[in-house]
C-alpha cells in the first residue's frame, strides 16, 4: 500500500495529505507543503500511509516577507530503493509556533531544540525545549535574517588591512558591509562618533554615441610579411626552421677546401 501511494504523488497529493496540500518533485525528492494546522497529520500520513519510517532531520529557513519554513526530511526504505520525502509548512514571523513531532518521530526532539534556539520557532508540548548548542545566557536567534552580528561592530575584523590603509599605497576600495552587520555609526559603541561615509558618485548611463563604431574588415590595415616569415609558414606547424649546415660560417661565401686525401667522393661541390 505504501509503495503504490508514494508512486501516485505528486498528482494525488490532495487525496493523501488533504485539500490544502501541494506537492512537487525534483531531483528524486518529493516535497509536500501543508498548512501549520495539518503539520502533525502530514507527518503521520508520511509514516503510516507512505511507509516513511526513517526520520532524517528537521530544520527551518527564514523567508523574509513570508515566515519561517519548517522542513522535515523522512524516507522510506523498501527493498527496491530509498524514497525521500520533504514535508514543509510555514509559520509567521510574529507567532512562530508548531506542535512537537516527537509523538510521530522520536528523533525530532534534538532537531526541534536546535530549530528553536536558532530561529525562535516554539514547538508546543516539547518536554525539554532548552538550548542545545548555544550558551544559556545567549540572547537572540542567530539564524534569523534580522539578527545583528554585534561582534563585527564592537570589534574590528582581525584580518589584513584593506587596500589603501597600509603603507603599500593603492586606492581604497568601497567599504561593503556583509548581511546582518549594521553601520557602526548607527549602532554600537561608536554610534554618532564616526564621519559619514562618502557618497558614491552615480554612474552615467551609456548612450548610443558613447559606443566606438567597429572598423569594417576591408578598412583594417594589412600587416606585411617578410620573406623569412613566409618560408617558415610554408614548412608546416611543428616543423623546426631550416638552418645552414653546421660547418658553414655565416661570413663565408664558399665552402672550405677539402684536403687531397679526403676519401669523400666529389659530387660537384655544394649546390646552392
Amino acid at each position: 500500500m505504501s509503495t503504490a501511494s508514494f508512486d501516485r504523488l505528486p498528482d494525488a497529493v490532495t487525496d493523501i495529505f488533504g485539500e490544502d496540500a501541494t506537492a512537487e518533485q525534483a531531483y528524486d525528492l518529493l516535497t509536500v507543503d501543508v498548512p501549520p494546522a495539518a503539520w502533525i497529520t502530514a507527518l503521520e500520513t508520511a509514516r503510516d500511509a507512505l511507509g516513511c519510517t526513517y526520520f532524517d532531520w528537521l530544520s527551518a529557513v527564514d523567508e523574509p516577507g513570508t515566515g519561517f519554513r519548517v522542513c522535515a526530511h523522512v524516507a522510506a526504505l523498501p527493498g527496491s530503493g530509498v524514497r525521500r520525502l520533504l514535508v514543509r509548512t510555514t509559520v509567521p514571523h510574529e507567532a512562530p509556533s508548531l506542535p512537537t513531532a516527537i509523538g510521530v518521530y522520536a528523533g525530532a526532539a534534538w532537531h526541534e531544540r536546535e530549530t528553536h534556539e536558532m530561529f525562535g520557532v516554539v514547538f508546543e508540548d516539547h518536554p525539554n525545549l532548552v538550548p542545545l548548542l548555544l550558551p544559556e545566557n545567549f540572547e537572540g536567534h542567530p539564524l534569523r535574517k534580522d539578527f545583528v552580528l554585534a561582534a563585527r561592530v564592537a570589534k574590528a575584523w582581525p584580518g589584513a588591512k584593506e587596500p589603501g590603509e597600509s603603507d603599500h599605497g593603492g586606492p581604497k576600495r568601497r567599504t561593503m558591509l556583509p548581511p546582518g552587520v549594521p553601520d557602526p555609526n548607527e549602532w554600537g559603541p561608536l554610534k554618532g562618533q564616526l564621519p559619514p561615509a562618502p557618497a558614491r558618485p552615480a554612474r552615467r548611463a551609456r548612450t548610443a554615441g558613447d559606443a566606438t563604431p567597429a572598423t569594417p574588415p576591408e578598412a583594417r590595415p594589412r600587416r606585411s610579411r617578410s620573406a623569412s616569415q613566409g618560408s617558415a609558414s610554408q614548412q608546416g606547424a611543428g616543423s623546426p626552421p631550416a638552418t645552414d649546415a653546421p660547418w658553414r660560417n655565416p661570413q663565408e661565401t664558399k665552402p672550405p677546401v677539402r684536403p687531397d686525401n679526403d676519401p669523400t667522393p666529389d659530387n660537384g661541390g655544394d649546390q646552392e
